[in-house]
């Protein structure tokens, strides 16, 4: 005789607003870690600021409740990583995780490579993977790489900020160096490794890659998720930012209690600042408000507002 099934009990979700900084672990997928997380913080509403690949470590900043309405923030934001060349190997995805196609001696040096890193630094061309999700006819290219359709690419101007050399051996004798960039919104970090191979002359791919910073935010202020299971909730919930963390970038503006009633009701309200500014806004106690455009004509329009009974300082 069968056993009687048992109902799968529902975790009731709660009204949660904040900002987990996320050390993501190795084969994770961006997606998987944020449901994980959604779970353990019982969160209703959960977002991510743009995916890290399964084969990234490092920084995943989530989004609960009001923070995932200003989780597009960091999609512009700076990035830094530190990533691991192989040379000599080259594969059809630029990483470790692809097929290899070419196999070539490697005679560089220290200097070599040093060289070859100060060349990209500044605004460059990069032509975007096959093995991407960019979109063409509504299909990301990754699936016409993997029909073995090749389609052509128009190059996308990124800047390299920083490249810098930060342990490479004396002699590179096993092909490999570490390097750390901090770069533009829409770098490829694996067709870097890629393109840096091909000015070496031996070919190169992407071996690891760990994301360490995000516009101000860092990875030595992110924890990992099985840190996090093992909190009790109000110490899960002691880990969490406001929402505004998200907009350290941006000038803010604080207003009288009678505008910021205004703007909360979705009224501009007048304010002196440059055309065009965006303004992080808060009320007279400092609870944050939301995100404000400035107008030509000395008003200030609401873009983007937390709930009003939800404003968190």
């Amino acid at each position: 005789m069968n056993a009687p099934r048992r109902e799968a009990v529902k975790v009731p979700r709660r009204r949660l607003d904040g900002v987990f900084l996320l050390d993501k672990a190795l084969g994770l997928s961006s997606n998987h870690a944020l449901q994980a997380a959604r779970r353990l913080y019982r969160a209703e509403k959960a977002g991510h600021t743009g995916t890290l690949d399964p084969l990234a470590t490092g920084l995943l900043p989530l989004c609960f409740g009001e923070a995932t309405k200003f989780s597009g923030e960091l999609l512009n934001a700076d990035k830094r990583y530190v990533a691991t060349v192989q040379l000599g190997i080259t594969t059809n995805t630029a990483d470790a995780e692809g097929a290899v196609l070419e196999r070539r001696s490697v005679s560089v040096g220290r200097t070599d490579v040093e060289a070859v890193l100060a060349a990209f630094v500044g605004e460059i061309e990069q032509v975007p993977p096959m093995y991407s999700a960019l979109k063409r006819d509504g299909k990301p290219l990754y699936e016409y790489a993997r029909a073995g359709i090749e389609l052509e690419r128009a190059a996308r101007r990124v800047t390299m900020h920083e490249l810098r050399l930060l342990d490479a051996g004396n002699s590179l004798a096993d092909g490999r160096f570490v390097f750390e960039v901090r770069c533009s919104k829409g770098t490829y970090v694996r067709t870097l490794a890629a393109d840096i191979g091909d000015r070496l002359g031996c070919g190169a791919h992407l071996a690891a890659l760990r994301r360490t910073g995000i516009g101000i935010l860092d990875v030595g202020n992110a924890h990992s998720l099985a840190m996090l299971e093992d909190l009790t909730a109000e110490a899960r919930d002691g880990l969490l930012l406001p929402p505004d963390s998200l907009l350290a970038d941006l000038a803010e503006a604080c207003l009288g209690m009678a505008d910021a009633d205004r703007l909360q009701h979705g009224q501009a309200v007048r304010w002196a600042g440059e055309e065009g500014t965006r303004l992080r806004v808060y009320d007279a106690e400092r609870s944050f408000i939301g995100v404000c455009r400035q107008l030509a004509d000395g008003w200030l329009k609401p873009i983007r507002l937390v709930a009003g009974d939800r404003a968190t300082n």
